[in-house]
């Protein structure tokens, strides 16, 4: 297996991952920019791109022998306030805002999505996935903390991230997803 940055040419098969693996297909919120196209495939690939030339060293892939991406990491940089709460609103723009009383938002990194095909899940790609993209957020942009979503019906990735990476429920967001059912927001704290 080989792991290396994401680029825009591996777009069309972190789709195609996306769309085997998971319900969401970025329908959400972080797609970026206000006004996303209406065709759930040309929004993975819209959102993928924004991401890719936005943040280029944060999100990952996974590949096997013949080169054909198994796996993806989709990451963001976002800033949150003294409360915990995003300054973006969820869009992923990355704003400064004059109410902090003389202090400036913390920057952190954010897992969009991360999946596996299921014949290559059980050999540590995710946590590998997840552990390259949290020490690039790091490293490249002083992220305080990672957060990402997780469903609450999930029990394989919230192990994952709680057990294998030190994730911890911060909060729990009713109806997140489109279907309803609840989120896990979990942050991991990366100050030493």
């Amino acid at each position: 297996m080989n792991i290396r940055l994401a680029k825009p040419d591996d777009l069309f098969a972190i789709q195609a991952a996306n769309l085997q693996n998971l319900p969401e297909n970025y329908g959400m919120k972080f797609c970026a920019p206000p006004r996303r196209p209406s065709c759930r495939s040309l929004r993975c690939r819209y959102a993928g791109m924004y991401h890719a030339i936005t943040w280029p060293q944060i999100s990952f892939v996974a590949e096997d022998h013949k080169g054909r991406i198994v796996g993806y990491v989709l990451a963001k940089i976002r800033m949150s306030s003294d409360e915990g709460e995003d300054d973006d609103g969820g869009s992923g723009t990355v704003t400064r805002k004059d109410d902090h009383a003389g202090k400036l938002p913390e920057v952190h990194g954010h897992v969009n999505s991360i999946s596996v095909l299921r014949s290559y899940r059980r050999l540590g790609l995710a946590r590998k996935l997840m552990l390259l993209s949290q020490e690039a957020m790091v490293s490249v942009y002083r992220a305080s903390f990672v957060s990402l979503h997780v469903r609450k019906s999930n029990l394989a990735a919230i192990a994952l991230y709680r057990d294998a990476l030190g994730f911890r429920v911060f909060k729990v967001e009713s109806k997140y997803y489109g279907d309803g059912e609840d989120a896990l927001s979990m942050r991991l704290d990366m100050n030493p």
